[in-house]
């Protein structure tokens, strides 16, 4: 496979550091993007040193509501990735931490609409996203869906022929609707409006990973269910979302966005079972 140069936005995060190391590994050309550059490696594997691997990762610091920021480290990317949506507004944290009232929170969280940015199909190229919120609130509008908007069509003006966004498989009961469908919104208007790009939207339920302890019994959980929905011929899905999703391993999701990458036939929404193929794929091509 030919050499190539990635951009992963959000390179610094759970997921977005494997893709990173996942490329690395390949000999690409590998950048991350985030506010704070090189990861805290704590928060995101199991020692607070940092790999070698990290060594060959440009780790810059960039603001994705402020183009400008980001723009020239796109240039001559062969691909750039959105891996750096939210789970939680702020809100929804302010009731679980004890800083807003139940009544207060929740209802804000679980409104039907909240702002993100301005149109990001009216913004010119460069254009800074202006959250929509008295409050500056950064809410799903803005992180999951007109983030990731601009995030393509400023890749796309630097005629970057392929883009991922890092999407999910379904919401949760616990989870405001907001946050699957500002993802579906994402994923509905960077395919129509940028047609000419090469666009992957993966879908994957939970990530686990033994580095994060809390995630392997919530894993276990996911799994059985999981296996409880595909005997009842996943009627449950309509009910639990992501809960009864085939919970994946975060390095298995990440060999697979940068086996995607590397294999231009691949594009549009992919699910858990081609995940699987994906990165048993790049298996295969590791032990050759």
């Amino acid at each position: 496979m030919a050499k190539k140069k990635i951009v992963v936005a959000g390179g610094n995060g759970f997921l977005g550091s494997r893709i990173c190391k996942s490329a690395a590994a390949r000999g690409w050309d590998v950048v991350s993007l985030s506010r704070s550059g090189e990861p805290v490696w704590s928060s995101v594997t199991s020692s607070a040193e940092a790999p070698p691997w990290s060594k060959s990762v440009s780790w810059q610091k960039a603001d994705l509501l402020k183009p400008a920021t980001y723009q020239p480290m796109l240039k001559d990317a062969d691909a750039v990735v959105h891996s750096m949506g939210i789970l939680l507004e702020a809100d929804y944290k302010g009731v679980l931490s004890g800083k807003e009232s139940i009544w207060g929170g929740l209802s804000r969280a679980f409104s039907a609409t909240k702002g993100g940015s301005q149109n990001p199909l009216e913004r010119e190229v460069g254009e800074e996203l202006k959250a929509q919120e008295k409050d500056g609130q950064l809410t799903y509008e803005l992180m999951n869906r007109d983030s990731a908007i601009a995030l393509a069509q400023e890749a796309n003006a630097q005629k970057v022929p392929s883009f991922v966004f890092i999407s999910a498989a379904a919401g949760t009961p616990i989870l405001p609707k907001r946050y699957i469908t500002t993802k579906r919104d994402a994923e509905s208007t960077i395919a129509s409006s940028l047609p000419k790009m090469r666009s992957m939207f993966f879908r994957p339920g939970f990530l686990y990973d033994s580095s994060r302890k809390f995630t392997l019994p919530i894993a276990f959980f996911g799994g059985a269910g999981s296996m409880i929905n595909s005997v009842v011929g996943g009627r449950l899905t309509a009910l639990a979302g992501a809960a009864v999703e085939k919970p994946l391993k975060a390095d298995l999701v990440a060999e697979a966005v940068v086996e995607a990458i590397g294999d231009d036939s691949v594009k549009g929404v992919i699910t858990t079972e081609r995940i699987e193929e994906l990165a048993n794929k790049a298996w295969r091509r590791a032990m050759l």
